[in-house]
This record gives C-alpha cells, structure tokens and sequence, in this order.
C-alpha cells in the first residue's frame, strides 16, 4: 500500500506537497502513537500505513531528486538499519518486539520500521530496473527468499527474533514489487491498473483486517520472546 499510494501522490499532485503531506501525516500518527497508554490495532496500524507511505517517499527522493543510483540507495539504508540494529541491541539487550514497553525502545522499534520501508522500495526498484528483472519476477524472488527465515523456524524453532526481522525486512521489497506490477503502465511492466486503484483495495484490506484483530484480539501474544 505504501508504495502504491506514494506513487500515486506524487504522480497526481506536486511531488513537494506530497512529500510535505506525507511528512505531516506521519507526524500525527506516531504523536497518536506515543501518547497512547496501551496498544490500540488503529494507532499502530496507522503509524505502519504513514511509516510506509513515508519511507517510500524517502527512498523516491534519494533516486528521482538527487540521482543516487538504486544500488547506492540499497547499500545507504543497509547499512543505516543495521546501524540501528546495532545500537538498539547495545543499548536494549533485545530486539525482540515483545519487549518494547518503554519510549526508547519504542523509538527504536519506529525507526527500524521506517528503514525497512525505505530499504525495501530501493531493494524492489534495484532488482526490478538495475538487474532488469522486472517487477513480477522480482516479486517472485522475493517470494523465495522470505520462504528461507518462515521454513528455518518452523524446522528448527530457534533464533525466533533474528528469523523474525529477517522476514520482516523481506516483506517490504515483496509487497512493493507486487505492487508496482499491478499499478504502473505496461511500457514500465506493469498491468496498468492503476497506482490509485491498488491503493484503495489495499486499503480496504487493511482497514478490514484491523477491524477483525481489533475484535477479535488475536494480535495480542503472550511474551515469549526475550
């Protein structure tokens, strides 16, 4: 959803406003986030959504208004989440997502996530124009590879948190290949349906899968992980 409706932003209206919007938007959900008392579905789900569209943004800029190639842009937010990693599990002892229950562990667990996001549109955009692998069978690829970290935990069950982010990272270049292929036109390799349509009906799927957690509460896990 977040590359899809930042495309269609900054296709539709000026790119500035839409960056600007974009921004502005992601400031009132983490505010609405982090002066929640307990974990609402809504508030997260909202800062995800904003982090998404924002962080595609992010990746966009560094290629469509300063001209670093994707691979430069890959290897930049690389190495930036892993320098975040680094500094939350130096500080925190952790990364697990379920021992986020204070302000600096939250901070960092937002900051991965918007490195994810930026990180992921490059990687998708890398694969999909400077390997010339296109955007479905870039998708594939990464069908393939987030396979990798769900069959080792299934198999084996151990190192849950470092499988877990691995997977997590791998889910953002999936999502945004998938994406540009159902949205952009058919001389870019896409169906051409549509950047605006993709966006709504993804919308809606989140919207309605929110709803369902927020009924019925199974997005709610014990703490296991340390």
């Amino acid at each position: 959803m977040g590359e899809a409706l930042s495309d269609f932003l900054v296709h539709t209206i000026d790119p500035v406003i839409a960056v600007l919007i974009g921004a502005a938007g992601l400031a009132i959900a983490l505010i609405i986030q982090f002066t929640s008392k307990s974990y609402r579905p809504w508030k997260y789900w909202l800062t995800v959504s904003m982090v998404a569209i924002f962080g595609t943004m992010a990746a966009d800029v560094l290629h469509t208004g300063l001209g670093v190639p994707y691979l430069a842009s890959t290897i930049f937010f690389g190495v930036a989440l892993l320098a975040i990693f680094a500094v939350w599990y130096k500080t925190e002892k952790t990364l697990s997502i379920h021992s986020i229950y204070t302000i600096r562990r939250e901070i960092f667990y937002w900051l991965t996530v918007m490195a994810t996001f930026a990180l992921g549109t490059a990687t998708g955009d890398m694969t999909a124009y400077t390997l010339g692998l296109g955007f479905l069978a870039s998708g594939i690829l990464f069908i393939v590879l987030f396979a990798i970290p769900t069959v080792l935990y299934f198999v084996f069950k151990r190192n849950e948190v470092l499988l877990f982010w691995i997977a997590y990272i791998l889910t953002r270049p999936l999502g945004a290949s998938f994406a540009d292929w159902l949205g952009v036109p058919h001389d870019l390799g896409g169906l051409d349906l549509g950047r605006g349509w993709v966006s709504l009906v993804l919308i809606v799927m989140i919207v309605g899968m929110v709803i369902y957690t927020s009924l019925a509460k199974n997005d709610i896990k014990p703490n296991k992980l340390t």
